[in-house]
């Protein structure tokens, strides 16, 4: 009996120690965090700097001993702005490299793809996206969109075009998820202000004229086009706008009249041309941090990628445990206003650790989210087009 006891002891301890090894292992690997940005296609233009300022937030915790006694690892992919592409790398990083957040997705058509796989795997998903269909998916919690929606910008931009002097709107989109909603907002902002929506045009972005379309619009008469646009498509409506002699005002996104156009397109066909887009907090330390990494003027998706990163990791620290259920359960408590304002990472990090309640308000400005995940206000900017460059003309 003595004997058998032995060998089961020595049969459990030679089966116990590769146990005990991998759960030390688990317990300090890397925690993994994708980022799923547009490192080429439309948005490419944006794309690098946001996994830049995510980059940064990361840097600096792990160079202050990480999140939980553990180093936070960086996945980066490429959607490419397109849905295909995007689901591809999602699924990598999801089935490969096992993140437990992905951050960054840009383009709506891409996040609407991606998103079932977030919530079907428990992966977080934080996004800039703008379509109102986003966070009207059965995400179960698992979105959190930093990004005011299609009809929070729709209603900004339709009072905005009217306080310019706008009567008669007409709209020329491209083909893409928030296009309807926003023509449909803007229309009844519009109506409510007196003025008149006297139709949208939608055109197929892959061309190389949209001349045909041009012509149609302008048989509308209107004194004011909306082009809901993205850049490579906005320089051509802009040109061929200027061939047709439409001399009244146009007003676009600001992720599409970027540095990028300005330098693509004549200083004729651009000037005057006027774009809105949510403003970062100008005010707040985060921004500046983002200024440091991204340069002056850092644009608005990569002040909210440094919030998804901050945000992701604080949600971790908060719940105690590094997972994507964890995240969803524990994000919305780091903007907890009773908390002690915070918008620095390692400060958050800090007072977690000591117990305390943290409200966390970054570089894009107060992170407060809706039921649905939507966060909750924002600040939004004007520019106008003067000599070939931006100038700011509201901030509100």
């Amino acid at each position: 009996m003595s004997l058998r006891l032995t060998r089961r002891a020595g049969l459990l301890g030679s089966l116990a120690a590769p146990f005990v090894a991998r759960t030390a292992f688990a317990q300090t690997e890397t925690i993994r965090i994708g980022t799923l940005t547009p490192l080429t296609g439309a948005g490419g233009a944006y794309g690098p700097a946001m996994v830049k300022s995510i980059r940064a937030v990361v840097e600096k915790v792990n160079a202050n001993g990480g999140v939980l006694g553990r180093q936070v690892e960086i996945i980066s992919e490429d959607d490419e702005t397109n849905p295909d592409a995007g689901v591809r790398a999602a699924r990598k990083l999801i089935d490969v490299n096992k993140v437990v957040a992905i951050l960054g997705t840009w383009a709506s058509a891409v996040t609407t793809a991606v998103a079932p796989l977030c919530w079907e795997n428990k992966v977080m998903l934080f996004t800039v996206s703008g379509g109102d269909g986003i966070t009207r998916l059965p995400h179960q919690g698992y979105i959190i969109r930093t990004q005011p929606d299609s009809a929070l910008q729709a209603e900004r931009s339709g009072k905005f075009m009217l306080d310019q002097g706008a009567k008669r709107i007409a709209a020329l989109s491209a083909q893409t998820p928030f296009a309807a909603s926003t023509y449909a907002t803007q229309s009844r902002v519009v109506a409510a202000g007196g003025g008149m929506s006297v139709g949208d045009i939608i055109y197929d972005a892959t061309k190389t004229s949209f001349r045909t379309e041009v012509d149609q619009i302008l048989k509308l008469n209107p004194d004011t086009l909306f082009l809901n646009s993205y850049q490579p498509d906005l320089a051509v409506l802009l040109r061929d706008l200027y061939r047709a002699g439409f001399e009244g005002k146009r007003f676009t996104l600001g992720y599409a009249a970027n540095d990028k156009l300005l330098a693509s397109v004549p200083q004729e066909v651009t000037e005057g041309l006027i774009s809105y887009a949510p403003s970062p907090d100008l005010d707040s330390p985060a921004f500046k941090q983002v200024q440091a990494v991204i340069g002056a003027n850092p644009d608005p998706y990569s002040c909210q990628t440094f919030d998804h990163a901050s945000l992701a990791i604080l949600a971790i620290a908060k719940a105690g445990t590094a997972s994507g259920p964890a995240i969803h359960d524990a994000v919305r408590a780091v903007g907890n206003p009773a908390g002690q304002p915070v918008s620095d990472i390692l400060e958050g990090l800090k007072l977690i650790a000591a117990g305390r309640e943290v409200n966390y308000s970054g570089a894009s400005g107060p992170c407060k989210f809706t039921a649905i995940g939507d966060i909750s206000g924002c600040k939004f900017r004007f520019d106008k087009v003067e000599k070939g460059q931006n100038k700011l003309i509201e901030l509100s």
